[in-house]
């Protein structure tokens, strides 16, 4: 990436990430207000009136929507008119499965509602930034807590269980045992982590364990609607806690945001034993900071001034790690909390790196 080198070049620069911003802002307010569904389930395309008709909202509005999207490129005018209301906007193919199918690797739609989410906590975002406090996220808003969770939904659903568990030979082999494999899943949130497991693992039982109360309920419903609350529970506790043993420790893309994380990681020590594995899912940010940085840091490090790192430190002590967490710092987390070592798994993914912790 190349840093601007003029006024001229940095006032191009915000100009079209405003753009970008008022494209995410309406693509948010369309799928809030079901407007891309109703577009695709009408294949000859709707005018205003129409989709206004069909939503139940204001023709006018949907109009100036209907509009803006079309100038954006994000959906297309497949009937010009000289009377706007007579004009006939569709939803392109492509289109559905980015904004549309929440089981699809391409939906990208929680991205926006995470963004204006975060939006809508500037003023106690503001002030932990003078304060040094922290924003927690029950503070930040249900919609940036959904959108994490529907963010990961497909990885979690189609890739966790069926290619990048089965790349570690040793624990694809210990979670098909008809003997049935203990897997626990530390700040689950949602629960489509655990969930993924246990649907490609039909011998796993699965524990979830998460502090947010809300992510816990949620998780509990999204099992029960996935037919496997038979064999995954959630639970609303600390993971110092728990007791047993487990085949397999899971903590996905969630260390970084915890205020303490040593602690969190002596517990998968201690459950995992001498024969279970752990396994830690985070961040794909560059290995050292740079400046101009790549666009994983530009996004990771965007969103931890937002979120990360104020929920991080809405709690104290806190070791402030925030969602950059860099493989140099797992590796000191992971040696305080008494692991020998730790291997970065041959596992591709645009903007996940996944470790295994040696015990």
């Amino acid at each position: 990436m190349t840093m601007s080198r003029s006024a001229d070049e940095l006032v191009e620069r915000l100009f079209e990430s405003s753009l970008a911003m008022l494209d995410v802002m309406n693509v948010y307010l369309g799928h809030r207000l079901g407007y891309y569904t109703k577009l695709h389930e009408a294949p000859d395309g709707l005018t205003p009136p129409e989709l206004a008709t069909i939503a139940g909202t204001n023709a006018r509005y949907a109009r100036e929507w209907l509009e803006q999207q079309g100038a954006s490129g994000i959906i297309q005018l497949k009937i010009p008119a000289d009377d706007p209301d007579a004009r006939r906007y569709v939803l392109p193919p492509h289109a559905f499965e980015v904004l549309v199918d929440p089981t699809h690797l391409n939906y990208l739609m929680p991205l926006p509602e995470m963004l204006v989410g975060m939006a809508q906590s500037a003023r106690p975002i503001i002030k932990a930034h003078q304060s040094g406090e922290g924003v927690a996220w029950d503070e930040l808003g249900n919609e940036v807590r959904l959108s994490q969770v529907d963010l990961n939904r497909p990885m979690f659903m189609n890739l966790l269980g069926t290619e990048y568990l089965p790349s570690v030979a040793d624990v694809h082999e210990q979670l098909k045992k008809g003997d049935p494999a203990r897997v626990a899943d530390f700040a689950c949130g949602g629960g489509w982590s655990s969930i993924g497991v246990a649907k490609a693992y039909p011998n796993a039982k699965v524990d979830g364990f998460d502090l947010d109360e809300p992510a816990i309920r949620l998780a509990k419903s999204n099992a029960e609607a996935e037919g496997v609350s038979d064999r995954v529970s959630f639970y609303h506790q600390d993971v110092a806690t728990v007791t047993g043993q487990y085949d397999l420790i899971l903590i996905c893309e969630a260390l970084h945001d915890m205020p303490q994380p040593v602690p969190v990681l002596e517990a998968a020590r201690r459950l995992a034993g001498d024969q279970g594995a752990v396994i830690v899912m985070d961040e794909r940010v560059a290995e050292e900071f740079e400046a101009p940085g790549n666009e994983i840091d530009r996004l990771m490090l965007g969103i931890s001034t937002w979120v990360c790192l104020p929920d991080s430190m809405s709690s104290q002590p806190s070791v402030a790690t925030g969602t950059a967490m860099r493989p140099s710092t797992l590796r000191k987390y992971a040696g305080d909390a008494g692991f020998r070592s730790v291997e970065i798994l041959p596992i591709e993914n645009d903007f996940f790196r996944f470790y295994r912790l040696i015990g």
